[in-house]
């Protein structure tokens, strides 16, 4: 593997990972009410934490968990049931309204306001786990090693990849409007349901992963495997 590939495959598995397009419902409601200005000021705050968070554990990753002596397997358990409580939260009814923000519609003009604190409120558990879960983090963990092996090429290459993710991010978090506009209030609100029963399934194979990583043989590798190969 050379540094383009290195590069091409992370941000391919980094766009996967965040999903910024089957997001775009949640941020729109947890923007509803804000003008374009607020709106692009939180999305590019957030994007930029991304980028931020992924290239300190590009580096460091590794070294961190293993300085606080915390495995893979156990990051990927713990991950996963933040997700599993936060799919749990979106298939309730008042999930959207944990969002809601008065002071958008009271004062549209206040944009560095209202972009630091929709920030303060979506660190988590937007930006973390739902965008940034366990599976991104330990993709850039072996990435990071995968990396080290070619070399500062392959370090820059991974670093552009995780800048074009954010900058992917942004950009969908952008055409948010008009998305909240097509879909309406009801849209909206099922969509989210929908992701969070999604969000739920994706908790427990992150959890069935981790237990399978740390109890060797404890679960089959048919369930820790969405599509194992081989014939059915």
């Amino acid at each position: 593997m050379d540094a383009v590939d290195l590069g091409v495959n992370l941000f391919v598995a980094l766009f996967a990972l965040v999903d910024p397009i089957g997001n775009v419902p949640i941020f729109a409601a947890a923007t509803a009410g804000a003008s374009l200005r607020q709106r692009l000021s939180v999305s590019a705050l957030i994007c930029l934490f991304i980028v931020a968070f992924l290239a300190f554990f590009f580096f460091t990753g590794l070294g961190l968990l293993q300085f606080f002596g915390i495995s893979l397997a156990a990051f990927r358990i713990a991950g996963g049931i933040l997700l599993l409580l936060l799919g749990l939260d979106m298939t309730r009814e008042d999930f959207l309204k944990m969002f809601a923000d008065a002071d958008a519609v009271a004062d549209a003009k206040d944009v560095r306001g209202y972009a630091r604190r929709r920030f303060q409120r979506l660190v988590v558990p937007f930006a973390m786990p739902l965008l940034i879960g366990p599976g991104a983090i330990s993709t850039i963990i072996i990435q990071a090693g995968e990396a080290e092996k070619i070399g500062p090429a392959g370090q820059a290459a991974g670093l552009v990849a995780i800048g074009a993710a954010g900058l992917a991010t942004f950009a969908c978090f952008a055409a948010t409007g008009p998305i909240s506009r097509l879909l309406g209030e009801v849209g909206m609100a099922i969509v989210v349901r929908v992701l969070g029963l999604i969000l739920c399934a994706l908790a427990i194979q992150f959890i069935l992963l981790g237990l399978s990583e740390a109890i060797p043989g404890m679960i089959s590798g048919a369930v820790t495997t969405p599509y194992p190969s081989g014939g059915h």
